[in-house]
């Protein structure tokens, strides 16, 4: 019952509280705020609104550099693709670029005597020897015959005489000087065209180099500019004579070298071995206050002691003897008392280790010293070798083989042209060069004396060629192909190729000098031959075709 009342109670409190009208002021105010409330739900809801339209706008940006970054990355992964293709051939083309360089200098190189060996391989490249009559068989036979064999005989008594009386001057000479302070002087040695058989033009000239060596303890020591040491291009082909004791330090110390410290002492070497007079190095015909040979010493000491040597043995001679150059103190001159002369070359020459290549201070055919860069630079001479090749090959040809022939008959050749229009570059060891390196390209049996108009034809061809590229490399400096049993140093087979033409690119005056000459001899070749030539019988010319057929 109580529980019942307070319920009762209860209910009567509640309702009386929550009646409308017993807090009128305050129930009046509802509206208001209900507006209130509303308007700033609006306003909430607009500003939810604007605030998902942003998220959304940043969400689509941040989409769209997502894609951006995307298509970047395929776009780089692309370009790595592509660099990588373009790498490859990039490098494919380089490989392709360099065989076809080594390809071309091996071609330049006489290398291209491989290609084959058919006579239209060798491709004429000016217009000057198309159209050109080339004297046939029968002219050059009878050519030969009749203007250059007869000077065998000739040269082989003047090499005779010249030889012993060389020897005589030169035991005379050593007989003259100190043996404990001047140089030794060795046998003299034949090379050139007198001794390789082909010199056609007089007066004759034989050409003989004479080694010396310096007196004890000295020694040379040379350097070549393919032996390591830093030659400038302009002295390749060059080498330096450095004058040394014999008991000196070989093994590269390098005390002489580097500068050392006041305080420093080498214990190699004590500092009375490495300062020398200077008087003592000139006695050595030693360069001013250096240790390198200078060659103007060199030729001024020969040519006094070839002086005293004469005038010991003069009386025995019914001679006289001079010098024919002043500027060549190795030029000599035999005059007989019947007003006839007789000219040779005695050079001096040091001796390159222990091989038969030599350091020549001057070539007697050119001008003395004038391209050397100094007075201790040393032109090198690879005569003994190419004699001895000339010799080696002529034993593998056949009988009567016509490649002397045809050197002699373009060295005639050019010396007539050069007569009528003045000097060119060419020089008679260019078309030396030319004949070996055929030699060494042609099949053996191509050498036949029938052959003797296609041979001399590809010796102009080959020459032509040469100069429209200015390059004829030197026979043996480069050439890996060298026989063996010339026993010629490896050092400078493995040497890059020397091109003899050199000068022609670095002056373009004497270039189109010695081109103009060229294909001003090539139009008076068969001029120049038949003035020479005497007339043929038709029969004979026949009968001369039969027997090449």
């Amino acid at each position: 019952m109580p529980v019942g009342i307070f319920r009762v109670c209860l209910v009567v409190i509640t309702a009386i509280v929550n009646h409308p009208l017993l807090f009128p002021k305050e129930n009046g105010t509802v509206p208001e705020h209900a507006e209130e409330i509303i308007q700033k739900m609006k306003e909430r809801e607009e500003s939810l609104r604007l605030e998902q339209l942003r998220l959304e706008q940043e969400i689509t940006a941040q989409e769209a550099i997502q894609k951006a970054l995307e298509k970047a990355a395929e776009v780089v992964e692309e370009s790595k693709e592509e660099k990588v293709r373009w790498d490859m051939w990039t490098a494919l083309s380089m490989v392709i670029f360099l065989l076809i360089e080594l390809w071309r200098q091996d071609f330049q190189e006489g290398n291209w005597q491989d290609t084959g060996g058919e006579e239209d391989d060798m491709a004429v490249l000016g217009k000057a020897f198309k159209g050109v009559a080339f004297p046939d068989k029968a002219v050059l036979a009878s050519f030969y015959e009749k203007r250059i064999l007869g000077t065998t005989g000739d040269m082989a008594r003047m090499r005779e005489m010249v030889e012993g009386f060389a020897d005589d001057l030169l035991e005379a000479l050593r007989s003259v000087c100190n043996r404990d302070a001047d140089m030794e002087v060795e046998d003299c040695m034949g090379v050139g065209s007198m001794y390789e058989n082909w010199r056609v033009r007089k007066p004759f000239v034989c050409d003989l180099i004479v080694p010396f060596a310096p007196p004890e303890p000295y020694c040379f020591r040379s350097q070549t500019w393919c032996s390591g040491d830093n030659f400038p291009p302009d002295e390749q082909g060059y080498g330096t004579i450095k004058v040394c004791r014999a008991d000196e330090d070989v093994t590269g110390c390098i005390c002489d070298k580097t500068k050392l410290g006041e305080d420093m002492l080498c214990l190699l070497h004590s500092q009375a071995n490495n300062t020398r007079p200077s008087s003592q190095m000139e006695d050595l015909l030693c360069y001013k206050n250096t240790q390198y040979l200078d060659a103007n010493q060199v030729m001024k000491w020969f040519q006094i002691a070839v002086t005293k040597a004469w005038n010991r043995i003069s009386h025995k001679y019914e001679f006289d003897l001079s010098f024919s150059l002043l500027d060549s103190p190795g030029a000599l001159k035999i005059k007989f008392r019947s007003g006839k002369s007789v000219a040779f070359n005695l050079t001096p020459v040091v001796q390159y280790e222990n091989s038969d290549v030599y350091f020549i201070s001057h070539f007697p055919w050119s001008s003395p010293a004038a391209d050397l860069p100094s007075s201790t630079h040393w032109f090198l001479t690879f005569a003994v070798y190419e004699r001895r090749f000339i010799q080696l090959v002529s034993k593998m040809l056949p009988a009567n083989a016509c490649h002397v022939s045809c050197l002699q008959i373009l060295s005639f050749l050019h010396g007539k042209q050069c007569s009528l229009t003045g000097p060119s570059g060419l020089t008679n060891y260019h078309l030396k060069t030319v004949m070996l390196h055929l030699l060494q390209a042609r099949p053996n049996q191509d050498w036949a004396s029938e052959k003797l108009e296609a041979r001399l034809q590809d010796m102009l061809k080959f020459l032509e060629k040469c100069l429209h590229e200015k390059k004829l490399y030197h026979f043996f400096i480069g050439n890996g192909k060298v026989p063996a049993e010339l026993g010629f140093p490896i050092i400078f087979q493995r040497a890059e190729p020397l091109n003899l033409f050199r000068p022609f690119v670095l002056r373009r005056d004497v270039y189109r000098k010695t081109v103009d000459t060229f294909h001003e001899m090539l139009r008076n070749m068969s001029a120049l031959i038949n003035e020479y030539t005497v007339h043929i019988p038709l029969a004979h010319t026949n009968g001369i075709r039969k027997e090449s057929l």
